[in-house]
């Protein structure tokens, strides 16, 4: 199977240099030149509809830098393995792009074997983990192992604290009513005069949340809760 690689880089000549060499290795490149139209090919998937495989980025883009294109991907939930390639060597940037939800980071210039053997490294870890692991911005949740960790902190759940957890992520950026939650996390039929649900939400919020600037659970008054961001 061809994997699909889509290269974030608005330099023409090191975007070619590294379409050439991956396309010779055998994966399917797209390139765009902007951050804008880079987040939006990797949200749209491929020409075919196929997900991308791998995003390889650069930080200094025009209209959308490379950080926000990261940023906006994880709040949205995309899992896609994503690799900073940038002249930013600093490493405050590095944490900065490995804490916004990078898998790796590449400093220019660098030797192609290097880059190419972290592509290949990241594409067979993502594929090893497929369908085990969810992941909102810096939460991830794996389902195999039954592990939740936020910003590399490992968070101890119960049981019913995981179930709900799993079905926010399933369904993030959703609005999911007690109604839905209650039939499909407590499988029962909801009860107006409870308040189950919200005591949960509450102990997974001090858990998920708490001491985090950027809080995920979100109440939507009158219609319930979402997990996500703007």
């Amino acid at each position: 199977m061809t994997h699909n690689i889509l290269v974030v880089e608005d330099e023409a000549k090191i975007a070619s240099f590294v379409q050439k060499g991956l396309s010779e290795e055998g994966y399917h490149v797209d390139w765009a030149q902007d951050g804008r139209a880079g987040l939006e090919m990797a949200l749209t998937g491929t020409a075919t509809g196929r997900p991308w495989d791998l995003i390889v980025l650069d930080i200094m883009l025009p209209d959308l830098d490379g950080l926000d294109v990261c940023r906006q991907l994880r709040a949205k939930g995309r899992q896609v393995p994503i690799i900073f390639l940038t002249a930013r060597d600093g490493v405050n940037d590095k944490v900065l792009g490995l804490d916004l939800g990078a898998d790796d980071y590449l400093t220019k210039p660098f030797a192609f074997e290097e880059f190419l053997a972290r592509c290949r490294s990241l594409i067979r870890k993502a594929e090893q983990r497929a369908d085990t692991s969810l992941r909102l911005s810096d939460l991830i949740l794996d389902t195999k192992q039954r592990r939740v960790e936020r910003a590399g902190q490992v968070i101890d759940l119960s049981t019913k604290e995981f179930a709900l957890l799993q079905f926010l992520m399933e369904n993030s950026g959703k609005v999911l009513s007690r109604m839905e939650i209650s039939e499909k996390v407590w499988d029962i039929h909801f009860d107006t005069t409870t308040n189950v649900i919200d005591v949960h939400i509450n102990r997974l919020r001090k858990k998920i949340d708490h001491g985090f600037d950027l809080k995920l659970i979100q109440t939507v008054r009158g219609s319930g809760y979402t997990l996500g961001q703007e």
